[in-house]
């Protein structure tokens, strides 16, 4: 009669098929967190750009020394919507709060739902631009036709003139892009005119 099977060689084979499943399993795992994680990483560093999302300024920071805040405003051609600022630029001493407003319209007859990313420019000024409040990586839902006003309040902290790669800029632009999201393109049968990079109906803890 052949040999029975050899237990110690099935229980290492056994051992051996769940590691390579747990490994699989978390590789998955990993790779749908990467996109948050890195977003979250971002707002805490201002790395590439990305202004700190924190608490507001302490009263009386603000050192007199004066700083020019630019916006902009982009909509991705897939979402129907016009989106703009209400003031071109502020100027505003560091460590001062400051309040800009951005306005969208809804030109479609249905519901539009969209989703915000942003950046300032130059990256270096980053980890010094705060932003307290803002309607990034929210999702917003505009009714048919609906337009709605969209406040962002904002500190750059002192240290920027401390920092030898920042000290001598004075102008700082706040650039904002909407997406059409997700879950909106795939109702809507639009999903390729969505952002590559907003997923569905995320949302980031301010």
């Amino acid at each position: 009669m052949p040999p029975g099977p050899n237990p110690d060689l099935t229980r290492r084979n056994r051992r051996t098929g769940a590691i390579a499943f747990a490994a699989v399993f978390g590789m998955i795992g990993v790779s749908f967190a990467a996109v948050p994680l890195y977003r979250v990483f971002c707002q805490v560093t201002g790395f590439n750009g990305t202004p700190v999302i924190n608490s507001a300024a302490s009263p009386g920071v603000a050192n007199g020394t004066t700083m020019t805040v630019r916006f902009d405003a982009n909509t991705n051609p897939g979402l129907p919507w016009d989106f703009a600022p209400e003031q071109r630029q502020v100027r505003l001493q560091l460590g001062e709060e400051g309040l800009a407003f951005y306005t969208a319209h809804n030109r479609a007859g249905t519901p539009v739902e969209g989703v915000a990313v942003y950046n300032v420019t130059p990256e270096v000024v980053g980890r010094y631009f705060h932003k307290t409040a803002c309607f990034c990586f929210d999702s917003q839902t505009l009714a048919a036709g609906q337009k709605v006003d969209m406040p962002v309040s904002f500190w750059i902290d002192p240290k920027i003139a401390d920092d030898p790669n920042t000290r001598d800029i004075r102008t700082i632009t706040l650039s904002y892009t909407f997406y059409r999201t997700l879950a909106d393109a795939e109702r809507a049968g639009t999903l390729a005119s969505a952002g590559p990079h907003v997923g569905r109906r995320e949302t980031l803890t301010r």
